[in-house]
């Protein structure tokens, strides 16, 4: 699904690399998480294999294509990204949002509308669809961002925080629904979170990264297993990050 070997990244003017060595991989089919404090470099190597951000050195594939000019066109059509910042248009409603993602994707007409008249109602939306998302909770917003990125049916789904600042309710809504996508659709996801209960009861495999390197990759119960001092993740991605507050 995605490999990551020796991934460099310095942004101009920083003084510390955000990317220093990165490498770590994931195969097809799983759902992988990409943990780490603030400023491990997370949303920068989510940026990298999106094609946002380009690495200074190193090599990014995603289902055997190379993270380059050559294959960048062909790796969107691949991936559904959903970001830490909600990407919506606020003045427009929520099924506006959506056919205009859509269009952005190549999809028209009926199946497009039967696709997020779906979805919708999967999410608990259908009787807010024509409201201005201005107007949504940030749950509400959270749930049309997800589906604004399953529409035209991808291969990964990169998810960015995807449970920042919500409910109890559309946490559980969310989560239940990407297990359910991985194991009934097959498609592979990569989710980061600060969350390490959540991550740990969703994710089939971690990489916990910190200074932009790796520091340690496998299934939650194993990693937790090796280290008999500790009782959960959390207290294992401690143990590796240490105590001190990140900014």
């Amino acid at each position: 699904m995605v490999s990551v070997q020796n991934l460099h990244k310095t942004y101009r003017g920083a003084l510390e690399p955000s990317l220093s060595g990165l490498s770590f991989s994931f195969p097809q089919g799983r759902i992988a998480g990409l943990l780490g404090p603030n400023g491990a470099g997370k949303t920068t190597t989510i940026s990298i294999l999106c094609g946002l951000v380009k690495a200074d050195s190193g090599d990014v594939r995603l289902f055997d294509l190379h993270q380059d000019a050559h294959h960048r066109e062909a790796i969107k059509k691949l991936i559904g990204i959903v970001p830490q910042q909600i990407a919506l248009f606020p003045q427009l409603s929520a099924w506006e949002n959506l056919v205009y993602f859509g269009n952005l994707y190549g999809l028209k007409g009926k199946p497009l509308y039967a696709s997020i008249a779906t979805y919708l109602q999967r999410f608990g939306l259908e009787s807010a669809g024509k409201k201005e998302v201005y107007k949504f909770s940030g749950g509400m917003k959270r749930r049309t961002n997800i589906i604004a990125a399953l529409l035209h049916n991808p291969k990964l789904l990169i998810l960015d925080e995807p449970t920042a600042g919500v409910d109890v309710q559309s946490r559980n809504m969310i989560l239940q629904f990407l297990k359910e996508y991985n194991r009934q659709q097959g498609v592979s996801i990569l989710y980061t979170s600060h969350l390490l209960e959540e991550a740990q009861s969703l994710c089939d495999e971690v990489a916990i990264i910190d200074q932009g390197r790796l520091v340690l990759q496998g299934q939650p119960s194993q990693l937790v297993q090796q280290h008999p001092e500790c009782r959960n993740l959390e207290e294992v991605f401690l143990h590796h990050t240490g105590l001190a507050v990140r900014d």
